[in-house]
C-alpha cells in the first residue's frame, strides 16, 4: 500500500494511472476505522481498478473545538487495517496540507432545503464536509466514490453538490453496517461506557418500531415522532430529533409519498448517535 501525504506525490500517482487508463475508486474517511469503513473499501474494490482511502480528520466540520480535540485516532491500527485489504493508495495529509490558510479559505455553502436536521443542529457542520470532499475530489478525480448511507443526509449533500457543481464523480451509498444487536457502526461508539453500549442498539429499535406503526398504515407522523422520543427518553437517551421525512428531499412527506426515510440523533452519555431507516410505504 503506498502512503502520501503531499498533494503533488497523491497527484503524480493519480496521473500515472490515468495514463494507464485505470479507473479509480475513493472512500474518503476521518479515521478510527470500523467494519463499517472496512466494507466500503472493499465494495470499492469491487468497482475499479485502484482504491484510493483518505484519513482526514476535517476540522472545518466540528462546530466545537473539543470534539475536534476529543475525536478518537487511531492510525496505526488504521493502516494495518487498510494494508490487510490490500488498499492501493492511503491519502494522510496534515491540516496545513489541507488548508494552507484555514482562517482565510474558500468554502462550499451548502443550499438552505440542507440546513435542516443535522444542518440545524451542528451549524457549519455541512459547509464543512461539502468543502472537504469537494477538495479531495479534485485531489484523487476519482470515478466512484462510496459513502455510507448512516450519514443519509450527508450522502444527499454530497450527491447534491457532484450534481450541482458538475463534479465528474458517480457517488455510491452504502447499506448501514450494524452491529449483532442492531446499533449502527460509528467511530464515536467508542465514547460509549459499557453500561450506555448496552442501552445504543435502543435506538435503531425504536426506529424499527416507528417503521412498522408507519407501514400498518398510520399516518400522523408528528404524534408518532413524539412518541418515539418519549421512548428514547424512557431507554436513557436524550434525543435531538426524530422525523419521517421524503427521501429524495428531506421534505416533510404527504399522504401520498411513498419512498421515506426516519431519521433520528440523540445523545446516550458523551456519544452523539446518529441512524436511519429507509422505506417504501408498500413494503
Amino acid at each position: 500500500m503506498k502512503i502520501s501525504t503531499s498533494k503533488q506525490d497523491l497527484r503524480t500517482q493519480i496521473k500515472y494511472w490515468q495514463s494507464q487508463n485505470k479507473t479509480i475508486a475513493f472512500v474518503p474517511t476521518m479515521g478510527n476505522l470500523h467494519a463499517g469503513h472496512i466494507a466500503l473499501v472493499e465494495y470499492a474494490k469491487k468497482l475499479a481498478d485502484k482504491v484510493v482511502v483518505s484519513i482526514f480528520v476535517n476540522p472545518t466540520q466540528f462546530d466545537k473545538a473539543e470534539d475536534l480535540q476529543a475525536y478518537p485516532r487511531t492510525m496505526q491500527a488504521d493502516q494495518e487495517k487498510l494494508q490487510h485489504i490490500a488498499t492501493d493508495l492511503l491519502f494522510l495529509p496534515s491540516v496545513e496540507i489541507m488548508y494552507p490558510a484555514i482562517d482565510d479559505a474558500c468554502s462550499v455553502q451548502i443550499p438552505a432545503s440542507m440546513d435542516i436536521l443535522e444542518g440545524a443542529s451542528r451549524k457549519g457542520h455541512f459547509s464543512g464536509v461539502a468543502t472537504v470532499v469537494a477538495k479531495l475530489f479534485n485531489l484523487v478525480q476519482p470515478n466512484k466514490a462510496i459513502f455510507g448511507q448512516k450519514d443519509f443526509q450527508q450522502l444527499m449533500l454530497v450527491r447534491k453538490m457532484v450534481n450541482d457543481l458538475d463534479f465528474d464523480v458517480d457517488i455510491i451509498g452504502m447499506p448501514t453496517v450494524r452491529e449483532a444487536d442492531g446499533l449502527a457502526m460509528s467511530s464515536r461508539n467508542g465514547y460509549l461506557t459499557e453500561d450506555e453500549r448496552s442501552k445504543a442498539s435502543g435506538l435503531y429499535k425504536e426506529l424499527t418500531i416507528l417503521q412498522e406503526k408507519i407501514l400498518q398504515g398510520e399516518s400522523n407522523y408528528f404524534d408518532l415522532q413524539q412518541d418515539t422520543i418519549r421512548n428514547l427518553k424512557e431507554r436513557g437517551f436524550v434525543p435531538d430529533y426524530v422525523e419521517v421525512r421524503r427521501q429524495s428531499d428531506l421534505q416533510k412527506p404527504n399522504v401520498d409519498d411513498m419512498e421515506l426515510v426516519i431519521l433520528a440523533a440523540a445523545w446516550l452519555g458523551k456519544a452523539r448517535l446518529i441512524d436511519n431507516i429507509t422505506f417504501h410505504q408498500g413494503d
